[in-house]
């Protein structure tokens, strides 16, 4: 039996993964997560096999989703379900314990290979998003200067959705001055200067989407 843990903020994009996944032989859906914190939890109640977690989850996002679930469930595989190819994000992904990434896109004709591919513990990842992660390490290039680190990203998303610095720490799990840090240094990066400037910096590079 395979367990598997859905995990998006639009209902109905869970409600389609579970249709075509519970008609699978042999597959159950376990749960079903909102948010990023949710699917956490829900990854340590259930322990999943396989865990469909989409990129831009709220309250956490996918790269720190991944980042915990591996970290509590470490036979729990992840596969990053997205609209989003982007060479950064992809390597955030992978240092996080990814180990499969499927566009959206790309779902009808790869979701169920890939969450069969998962639950084997083989990596998998769509044609485009393989080239695109071949060429970002064949340059060996590191993130430019002007790249928002995983932990930055991640204050910049709790900010632009409204939280506070101090609710930012609790759900991190950091202190008040690390978020308070980790924002200016977003900020500088961003040359913004402003929470209303940074919100929109977040909404231009979808970090949060609109």
């Amino acid at each position: 039996m395979t367990r598997i843990l859905i995990a998006d903020d639009y209902d109905v994009v869970r409600t389609g993964l579970r249709a075509i996944l519970s008609g699978q032989s042999g597959w159950v859906v376990v749960a079903e997560a909102e948010d990023g914190r949710q699917a956490v939890d829900l990854a340590v109640e259930t322990q999943p096999d396989v865990a469909i977690l989409d990129c831009q989850l709220p309250v956490l996002n996918g790269v720190d989703a991944t980042r915990e679930i591996r970290s509590c469930q470490p036979r729990t595989e992840v596969l990053i379900f997205t609209m989003q190819e982007s060479e950064p994000l992809l390597r955030e992904l992978l240092e996080a314990g990814a180990r499969g990434y499927l566009l959206k896109s790309d779902a009808r004709q790869f979701l169920i290979a890939a969450v069969a591919a998962l639950a084997q513990h083989k990596p998998f990842f769509t044609g485009g998003v393989s080239e695109t992660l071949l060429t970002a390490y064949l340059s060996r290039g590191p993130a430019g200067d002007g790249a928002l680190t995983a932990r930055e990203r991640s204050v910049v998303q709790l900010i632009a959705e409204g939280h506070s610095n101090r609710a930012a720490a609790q759900i991190l799990g950091v202190s008040q001055k690390t978020v308070e840090g980790h924002r200016a240094a977003a900020m500088r990066k961003a040359k913004v200067n402003s929470t209303a400037h940074l919100v929109r910096y977040a909404v231009r590079t979808r970090v949060v989407e609109p």
